[in-house]
């Protein structure tokens, strides 16, 4: 909308008070709706027991386990000693 300059009428300033209005009521309806909907994710979680992604996304998040050198190195051992076992035996039935 292009406004011209000068005085505003009386018509464009009910015009601009009945959409702030308008806004103003939606605005209310929308956090109404909001806490409605946030009231009853708390009021889910606690009757089942189960969290929602928007619960689970706040939880604290589950560290890694972090295995030390020596650990790494005997893991890799025992494989490599299985492995060659596989190798030995499928040379065996060849």
């Amino acid at each position: 909308m292009v406004r011209k300059s000068g005085p505003v009428s009386y018509a464009e300033l009910m015009s601009v008070d009945s959409i702030i209005a308008q806004i103003d009521a939606e605005i209310a309806r929308l956090v109404q709706v909001r806490s409605l909907l946030a009231s009853t994710t708390k009021v889910d979680t606690k009757i089942t027991g189960r969290t929602t992604k928007k619960t689970s996304a706040t939880a604290k998040v589950k560290k890694t386990r972090v295995l030390s050198p020596e650990a790494r190195k005997r893991i890799a051992d025992a494989q490599r000693k299985r492995w060659a076992a596989q190798k030995a035996k499928s040379k065996k039935e060849a």
